[in-house]
């Protein structure tokens, strides 16, 4: 098993987990759907259930208005 020879500071453990955030910021992969005009993350299903302006699924704000109309 691997074990470390000396003790990690607490500034190098700080800059280790200080990296992760930057992931938070990443802002590559968002888009804005062609339909809703939400925006998402690429090659997911937006809120309101759209992909590549199909509609994939009923969302519970579409049959609460479906019920209304009725």
């Amino acid at each position: 098993m691997a074990v470390p020879k000396k003790k990690t500071s607490v500034s190098r453990k700080g800059l280790r987990r200080a990296g992760q955030h930057h992931k938070l910021y990443d802002n590559v992969n968002s888009i804005t759907d062609p339909t809703s005009g939400e925006l998402t993350k690429r090659h997911c299903i937006t809120p309101s259930g759209y992909y590549k302006g199909r509609k994939i699924f009923e969302t519970k704000a579409d049959r609460e208005e479906d019920e209304g109309e009725e």
